[in-house]
């Protein structure tokens, strides 16, 4: 198979070969979007806007970011929620009914997910029943409430990380992540955890799910949110290992819903979702965060587009390439620049510190797909003007594309 092939089938699979909606966009309308990425990253950063929300305007354009957090912290009779908190890639949202999925992993971590986690537990025997009794009196709370509620100030110690978590914090992370709390809802992006129960659906919470069913159904979703894809691919999306992957992708290649394939230039061998989509042309401009589950894993994003992409944040700045908080530039189905964005909204202003072009490209034409794409990611933040820095050999391009 031509590389240019898999890469159509890659992006029809994402959601990129769809045509956009030319109404405003409904909930049913997004929900669509996790049919095909079936997770959304979560994570703390909010240069630009925060994570989650970014794939899905990539994929559908300006929506009411409302509608997503409608679906993940909005639970009622008239609108159940349809979105659940776990650790898939990564902190992630996931549709609530995959969260039975994940019980192998929270039965690996009911001691915690870092060897931290155990020691805060081992010198807090009683603190997890405290929190539980917290919660099951008074309903949702964060991390700090709960510690107000049992009346402690416990200490706080730096993981590898450099999170300066509370005991508390630490215990109501590990409960979360054994499954016995969940996410009730986020408030300027703090969780609430609240008992599983209240959280998801009962159906839900009754389903028991040994651990090679759920590897091979998560490898399943894995190969129909990519496509096409090696065993390294399908193994990253849901962070599994290699020894839960290989049985997995046997079993799909027997039950025919796998086929193993060789695609040019690639030096592994690639599997195609047998109802996988190949798109004549892909068209259409977006502009990816850092964690979109198109190029959240850098290996296969260089395989597919030929293209070197690395995280910079942790970087100290003079050591920075490309900038802080960069989008790739994804326009007729390659990626095509990248560019460095910040939200100042006090000020209105979406800035672009950097933009730089991919070797071989018409600067021109980026420029001028990328302006457009630009002006629409700040009518979607409500910024007033964009702004273009001094970095980069696209900026006096884009500039001009802008004015």
């Amino acid at each position: 198979m031509p590389l240019a092939t898999a890469r159509r089938i890659a992006l029809a699979a994402q959601g990129f070969a769809a045509v956009r909606p030319t109404s405003p966009p409904t909930r049913r309308t997004v929900m669509r979007v996790l049919d095909n990425t079936r997770l959304l990253q979560l994570d703390s950063v909010s240069a630009v806007v925060r994570a989650h929300y970014a794939p899905v305007f990539s994929r559908i354009g300006a929506y009411d970011r409302s509608l997503l957090d409608e679906a993940a912290w909005t639970d009622t009779a008239r609108r159940p929620r349809r979105l659940v908190e776990f650790w898939a890639h990564e902190a992630a949202l996931i549709p609530v009914e995959d969260w039975s999925l994940m019980r192998w992993r929270m039965e690996q971590y009911r001691h915690g997910r870092w060897s931290g986690m155990k020691q805060v537990l081992d010198r807090n025997p009683t603190l997890g029943d405290e929190v539980l009794g917290v919660l099951r009196e008074f309903g949702a709370c964060t991390a700090g409430e709960v510690e107000k509620h049992l009346e402690l100030d416990r200490p706080r110690a730096k993981d590898h990380w450099g999170w300066n978590y509370s005991d508390t914090k630490v215990v109501c992370e590990a409960l979360f992540a054994s499954g016995e709390l969940s996410v009730a809802k986020r408030v300027g992006f703090q969780r609430y955890y609240d008992l599983t129960e209240r959280v998801v659906p009962a159906d839900v919470l009754a389903q028991r799910i040994d651990e090679t069913d759920a590897v091979r159904e998560l490898v399943r979703r894995a190969a129909t949110a990519h496509g096409i894809g090696t065993e390294t691919d399908l193994r990253d999306y849901y962070r599994l290992n290699r020894r839960q992957t290989e049985p997995a992708i046997a079993d799909l290649i027997a039950a025919g819903e796998l086929e193993q394939v060789t695609v040019a230039g690639w030096d592994k061998p690639a599997y195609l979702h047998t109802a996988a989509r190949t798109p004549r042309r892909v068209t259409g401009a977006a502009l990816l965060c850092p964690f979109d589950p198109l190029i959240f894993f850098r290996a296969r994003t260089e395989r597919l587009f030929d293209f070197h992409y690395r995280i910079e944040i942790y970087t100290p700045e003079p050591k920075r390439v490309h900038g802080y908080y960069v989008f790739p530039f994804l326009l007729d189905g390659e990626l095509v620049g990248r560019v460095d964005l910040r939200a100042e909204r006090a000020t209105g202003r979406l800035l672009v510190p950097g933009a730089f072009t991919e070797h071989g490209r018409d600067p021109a034409r980026v420029a001028a797909e990328l302006a457009k794409t630009l002006r629409e990611m700040a009518d979607w933040l409500e910024l007033d003007t964009v702004e273009v820095g001094d970095r980069g050999d696209l900026v006096s391009a884009l500039a001009a594309a802008l004015r």
